[in-house]
């Protein structure tokens, strides 16, 4: 038996693209030659990975449905527009997590994410539970089981957004590793410094919260999540595996590396990239010292040995915590030096205010 386990995660999701008055998505130019970007990236991508071919000298050798095989989610408004123009991509995803059930140990591959893609930290109570019970009732709906983990838009948390989860029956979340804050032994001792991705991600943590709820959480591996979506580690399934495999230590310990990505990177940001994945995948499988897992089947296999305290109010993408989605930050990606988003904070104000006057 090994001790040395490798779980891929992928977050697949696009915003509601439907003319609200017609519920369909009108024509979009930009994404010729489909009618519109769900279409394209579908093609691209999201059909791609639900029968992505491995090849072996130029010749197709296997058809690999790549979420039976991965952890994943899709976004539930996305899943609705699958279900209607997209059903045979819908069926692969929905067949995979049943398919995965049977590989680790009763656990899917599927995850649950927060109903619309909110910052959920900038949510009120309110609408952070509604975010927490939609994604969970669209999940039980089209999965026929009850999710034990959900992803955060963003991977924005705090803690009230934890107690939520918590709450609902969630058993764990992903979070980058900046996101730590400190951690200890669950029997006692000192807190370690975590921040600045100081954490090991080579485990299960868990997160006792204020109101004597707990909750697991996973911090992915960052060097090795960036190498997908920036070094082209899909141009090349073997390299792949083996930049995974250089995440473990010399240790006899059990050890979990995880990687935390764009679902799109399969495929549509990076062409082909399904097919990098599945190679991948079929080395870590064909490799005797190494297992194919996802969280809950590890969590359930090697409980937390440590308990961790999160960074408030962060969040993967943006360095100064959930800055970029509320005030004027400092997060630029236009490339322009004189721009700023200093519209951000009254827009966001007005948000705020319109919710609060229609409830």
């Amino acid at each position: 038996m090994t001790n040395k386990y490798i779980c891929i995660h992928g977050h697949f999701y696009q915003p509601p693209r439907e003319n609200p008055w017609l519920n369909k998505v009108e024509i979009q130019d930009s994404a010729y030659p489909y009618h519109d970007w769900n279409h394209r990236i579908n093609a691209e991508c999201y059909a791609r990975n639900g029968s992505s071919r491995i090849k072996e000298n130029g010749r197709i050798t296997a058809i690999m449905n790549n979420y039976a095989h991965m952890s994943f989610n899709v976004g539930p408004t996305l899943m609705a527009w699958m279900e209607l123009e997209a059903p045979k991509t819908y069926t692969s995803i929905l067949h995979a997590d049943r398919e995965s059930m049977e590989r680790f140990s009763g656990h899917g591959s599927a995850l649950a994410q927060s109903y619309n893609h909110i910052i959920m930290p900038l949510a009120n109570k309110r609408d952070r539970e509604t975010q927490v019970i939609w994604g969970i009732e669209d999940f039980k709906s089209r999965f026929n089981r009850f999710p034990e983990g959900m992803w955060l838009s963003e991977t924005a948390v705090n803690t009230e957004t934890l107690e939520t989860l918590a709450e609902q029956g969630i058993k764990f979340t992903i979070l980058s590793p900046y996101q730590a804050n400190r951690v200890r032994k669950l029997d006692g001792g000192d807190w370690s410094d975590a921040t600045n991705a100081q954490i090991d991600t080579r485990r299960a943590y868990l997160c006792k919260l204020p109101s004597g709820k707990e909750i697991n959480l996973f911090f992915y591996d960052g060097p090795a999540s960036q190498g997908v979506a920036f070094e082209g580690l899909l141009n090349d399934g073997v390299r792949f595996a083996d930049r995974l495999r250089g995440q473990f230590q010399d240790s006899d310990e059990v050890q979990l590396v995880n990687i935390g990505t764009d679902g799109e990177s399969y495929g549509h940001h990076h062409n082909f990239g399904e097919m990098g994945l599945s190679y991948c995948l079929n080395q870590i499988e064909e490799d005797e010292g190494t297992e194919l897992t996802v969280y809950g089947e590890f969590l359930e296999k090697f409980p937390p040995e440590y308990e961790v305290e999160i960074h408030e109010n962060s969040s993967w993408s943006c360095v100064h915590g959930v800055g970029r989605w509320k005030e004027d930050c400092g997060c630029n990606t236009g490339g322009h030096p004189d721009w700023n988003q200093k519209w951000r904070a009254p827009l966001r104000e007005t948000f705020d205010w319109v919710r609060e006057e229609l409830t």
